[in-house]
């Protein structure tokens, strides 16, 4: 543990308290703060490792939820473990998790605060890991309620945003249909625009959660947040697999910002 503070304000003791016993009232402050701050970095850092169970249990849910688990279901898991480097034992914890999920009238909340628990603090943590359940969500296209709503309730525990989950499934080529957004939160009516890839990507506009017209400070605004949020070098000691799609998803973001750029004539 860091002992700055406790030794800053031993020393300030020393010197406005006179003497020893103001040293050791400052020294005892600052131990109570450097105490707080270390747990608070304990929960902001995930364990190597930690997510795998929850993980792959809520994949299994997910793929379940519709009635049938998939063979393109069972290929996106089975390629996530080869990406992930996945030991042995991992593996075997990984297809252990996965076929819990799969059983009938599955509990999701379990998983979904392992991986809130996870996740702690690391925001950043936690688009990777949405990112490899909306792939799932979306393995045959467009999504049943029940799957998109496994997902949202995942993105709530996550603290991620409707918005930023809206750009999350912009950046993997699909788009939501504002205009039938009812659906979105729950009260029917509308539904998901089936998947599809324009030729020149998603919508950058979606990508960046910002309304076409938003101006120039807004984007801007916009783009730094997102960048700062996504960007891979924050990661730390995530599996190289999932640090591979934050950078893909980081090029997105440039990518949508380079368009509207162009788009809007700003530099």
């Amino acid at each position: 543990m860091s002992l700055s503070t406790t030794l800053v304000l031993a020393f300030v003791g020393l010197i406005l308290g006179h003497g020893i016993p103001g040293a050791l009232v400052g020294a005892a402050i600052g131990f109570v703060i450097d105490s707080f701050r270390q747990s608070q970095r304990q929960r902001a850092t995930p364990q190597a490792g930690g997510f795998i169970g929850p993980l792959f249990t809520l994949l299994g849910a997910v793929a379940k939820s519709d009635g049938r688990v998939s063979e393109a279901e069972i290929a996106i898991a089975e390629r996530l473990m080869t990406r992930m480097g996945l030991s042995g034992e991992q593996r075997k914890e990984a297809i252990a998790a996965f076929n819990q999920g799969k059983q009938p009238e599955f509990d999701v909340r379990p998983p979904i605060e392992g991986l809130r628990q996870w996740v702690g603090l690391r925001r950043d943590h936690a688009f990777p890991v949405l990112d490899v359940v909306i792939e799932t969500v979306l393995a045959e296209g467009n999504p049943p309620p029940e799957k998109m709503a496994i997902l949202r309730q995942l993105a709530f525990a996550l603290r991620i945003s409707d918005m930023e989950l809206m750009a999350l499934m912009a950046m993997k080529g699909y788009a939501w249909n504002a205009a039938a957004g009812d659906r979105w939160r729950g009260r029917g009516g509308g539904g998901y625009v089936p998947p599809h890839r324009a030729a020149h990507g998603p919508d950058p506009y979606t990508v960046l959660g910002i309304e076409r017209g938003a101006d120039e400070r807004a984007i801007k605004r916009a783009y730094r947040k997102l960048i700062s949020e996504h960007h891979p070098d924050r990661l730390g000691d995530l599996p190289e697999a999932m640090r591979k799609q934050a950078e893909a998803r980081a090029s997105e973001i440039n990518a949508a910002y380079e368009r509207i750029k162009a788009e809007k004539g700003f530099k």
